[in-house]
């Protein structure tokens, strides 16, 4: 297995300062930015198997979200904090002078993608959709345990990270395999600075509150959708499973659903030749 530097070989790493936000991003290519977005506590190196690759489509970006990797840690807002993140893309498409992007978000990622395709359609050339969360499920964001025993293996990760919980972490992201050592280096490293093990702690707070059930997007919202939309999902997501991902496809009209086997939240990590096949297809269609 190549490690995240070779991986990342001819790809530049820089720092946009907007408005209301530094954002570290890491890139290659030229032409349609692709605005590649983690999940919740990730980082840009969620993308490092993909960056170069898809940068021969067009100009790959993956960023960190604020409060999240190196890049600037904001207050939080009171109600929509969601709508901070979306901010940031709004506010980096702007100073690289980009019109509209194609968006593929992971998890939280994926959340955003939705925000901007039904609030702000008018900046979304594509979107992807990688085993997202953020929509409205029957009994799911709310205290079930599943969401407890993240919050949980999250919060002691943040308050001790120790390489083995930091996999503990990593391991509920790939529960089939794949996370390797030099992964948990890398969260390990990131997670360690003060800045950001305070922002993502209140981070998490935020997310696993019920308030959270506020921001969720119902299926009016979600049908509002009108972007070219693939679903890109997995055999073992353990955010929403395939009926669900069926169920968010007959409600974006005209969406595209691909499954990838063998796979569980990192599909692009996980299985990254089919990835890169599936979404670069999607990109030239």
């Amino acid at each position: 297995m190549k490690s995240v530097h070779v991986d990342l070989l001819g790809a530049e790493t820089r720092y946009y300062e907007t408005e209301n936000y530094r954002t570290r991003v890491i890139e290659y290519g030229k032409g349609t930015p692709l605005i590649l977005m983690h999940g919740g506590g990730g980082h840009a190196e969620a993308f490092s198997r993909n960056i170069v690759r898809l940068g021969q489509e067009c100009r790959a970006m993956a960023i960190d979200f604020c409060w999240h990797g190196l890049s600037s840690a904001p207050a939080f807002r009171s109600g929509n904090w969601l709508a901070q993140l979306t901010d940031q893309v709004l506010e980096l498409l702007d100073h690289i002078g980009a019109e509209k992007a194609i968006l593929e978000g992971e998890s939280l990622g994926g959340w955003v993608c939705m925000d901007m395709g039904i609030n702000h359609p008018g900046r979304v050339d594509k979107l992807i959709l990688n085993t997202c969360w953020g929509m409205k499920q029957p009994g799911q964001y709310a205290a079930d345990e599943d969401s407890k025993a993240l919050r949980e293996t999250s919060i002691n990760a943040l308050n001790n990270p120790a390489p083995d919980l930091i996999r503990r972490r990593l391991e509920w992201l790939m529960p089939l395999g794949g996370v390797t050592d030099e992964l948990v280096d890398i969260r390990r490293a990131l997670w360690s600075g003060e800045q950001t093990r305070r922002a993502l702690t209140e981070y998490y707070e935020r997310l696993f509150s019920q308030e959270t059930g506020n921001l969720l997007f119902d299926d009016a919202a979600l049908s509002k959708i009108n972007a070219p939309s693939l679903l890109l999902w997995t055999e073992k997501n353990p955010v929403a499973d395939v009926d669900e991902a069926k169920r968010l496809q007959g409600l974006i009209e005209g969406s595209q659903l691909h499954v990838i086997q063998g796979a569980a939240h990192w599909p692009q990590w996980e299985c990254p030749d089919e990835h890169d096949q599936v979404v670069s297809q999607f990109i030239s269609q």
